[in-house]
């Protein structure tokens, strides 16, 4: 049903996809599509040379993290990519767990903090928000691996005694909290306008994420369970299966009536249709593309993992913050590194004429809470 995706199913020579950003190696970079190598251009200020480095250098960070994680042991304190070394960086509490990280290939930086302290301090401060309610002058909070605390954003101005009270929250999990302003995150659902979309119930429209076996997942917000699913051709698609929101922003979304699956996130002509080959998580740094039904193709990095955003309509856990733009009718969009996928467009503070900050629901977690598996090439 995809009029964009020309694939003879019974050959993969048949489809060329610009493929392939994780799997390139320093002899192969060349290989990378012009079409992607030009938005890494566009959005990153870089030279063809350098985005076909860095995307080397993002794989070899990628699959280092893993082994670099179990080296450290309890001495983890959080990685992320330094674009300027071109290298994983890994923060260790004990520098004896040092040379063991280095020889995975990462860098080593000390750290007072480990990773097990951040995250427990910040599930603390997220179950005291599922028992009372964070301001909604409070936009988001997160762990800072690379300075060892959490992160409270407000937005400017917001002062007063619920504020302090939260910020006393925060003080309470036992590691420093730095705040910062920040503008309210919105959720980028929107009403029938062209493109290529899938709409809900015939009026709303939001954006696939991720094909994967019997359907697709997108962002929660979308639409609630039992919602009919339509796509862009006003064909029957299926309907929502599974859907939560807030405290969560993932749905997956049952297909038939003739519609298939296939690992694919579009490029819109910007780039090449990109090849998805798993779900590997990139770390903070990585550069990350996202794919959506209003603004296209977009790119930018992860800033962040596991923040907790304050919307409107209630409090969410666990999402990924980049500096992709997003706009009204990308919920639940695609957002990939390199042939990874990463997980499904959430909110956004901004748009693509001014820019701005987007959180994705991270696609590991929709798939272990339904049971799924992703369609791979």
């Amino acid at each position: 049903m995809r009029r964009r995706i020309a694939i003879a199913l019974g050959g993969a020579a048949a489809l060329v996809l610009g493929v392939t950003t994780a799997a390139l190696t320093p002899a192969t970079a060349a290989q990378a599509a012009p079409g992607l190598i030009s938005a890494l251009q566009r959005d990153f200020g870089l030279t063809a040379e350098q985005v076909q480095t860095r995307l080397t250098q993002e794989k070899a960070a990628t699959e280092a993290l893993p082994a670099a994680e179990r080296a450290a042991g309890t001495a983890f304190a959080g990685a992320w990519f330094d674009a300027a070394r071109g290298k994983l960086v890994v923060g260790v509490t004990d520098p004896a767990a040092a040379p063991a990280v280095e020889r995975t290939g990462a860098v080593t930086v000390p750290a007072k903090v480990s990773a097990a302290s951040l995250d427990a301090a910040k599930a603390k401060l997220d179950d005291s928000v599922r028992a009372q309610a964070a301001p909604a002058s409070v936009t988001s909070w997160r762990t800072d691996p690379r300075h060892g605390n959490l992160v409270v954003a407000v937005q400017p101005g917001a002062q007063g005694a619920d504020v302090d009270a939260f910020l006393a929250r925060a003080r309470q999990t036992g590691v420093p909290v730095t705040v910062e302003t920040a503008a309210r995150p919105q959720t980028v659902a929107a009403g029938t306008v062209g493109g290529d979309p899938y709409y809900i119930n015939g009026n709303v429209r939001c954006s696939i994420g991720f094909s994967v076996r019997g359907g697709f997942v997108s962002a929660g917000h979308c639409g609630q369970p039992g919602a009919s699913v339509t796509g862009w051709d006003g064909s029957a698609m299926g309907s929502f299966a599974g859907s939560s929101f807030p405290g969560d922003d993932y749905s997956y979304i049952t297909i038939g009536n003739g519609w298939w699956t296939t690992p694919v996130v579009l490029g819109w002509g910007t780039v090449s249709d990109q090849l998805v080959r798993g779900s590997a998580v990139a770390a903070p740094g990585t550069s990350i593309c996202r794919s959506g039904s209003t603004t296209h193709w977009h790119c930018g990095v992860v800033e962040a993992l596991n923040e907790t955003v304050n919307y409107q309509q209630g409090t969410v856990f666990q999402l990924t913050k980049t500096t992709v733009c997003a706009e009204p009718g990308d919920s639940g969009g695609s957002f990939i590194s390199g042939d990874q996928a990463q997980g499904v467009t959430s909110g956004t503070t901004g748009n693509c004429s001014t820019g701005g900050h987007t959180w994705f629901q991270p696609v590991n977690e929709i798939l272990q809470r339904y049971g799924l598996s992703l369609v791979t090439a």
